[in-house]
């Protein structure tokens, strides 16, 4: 038996990629400051989990694309869903840094 389907698990690198595609999207890291400034995607916006109701003030635009991430995909999941509730239409759970490949930097 296949276990891996029965997970939805994500890729951060392929989201990535549609991020880059899209045109205007924010990249969103919901981990707490101290993550975020131990090493981040460059560009990406730090809006920790517990202050996702912020989200209006530094995304004003509910049809803007919302690529979320956080370490390991469980609290991106939470505020993807949260993100949704607050009527924002364009959000895409990207999963958790620990599996990008790419460049990460420091504050």
């Amino acid at each position: 038996m296949r276990l891996f389907g029965l997970f939805n698990v994500k890729d951060i690198n392929e989201g990535m990629q549609e991020y880059r595609a899209a045109g205007g999207a924010v990249l969103l890291d919901v981990r707490t400051r101290e993550e975020y400034a131990a090493g981040h995607i460059e560009g990406s916006r730090c809006l920790p989990l517990q202050e996702i109701e912020k989200a209006e003030e530094l995304v004003r635009d509910k049809g803007t694309p919302l690529f979320v991430h956080c370490q390991s995909g469980a609290r991106s999941a939470r505020a993807a869903e949260m993100l949704k509730r607050m009527g924002y239409t364009g959000v895409r759970d990207i999963g958790g840094i620990t599996g990008y490949n790419g460049k990460v930097v420091t504050e």
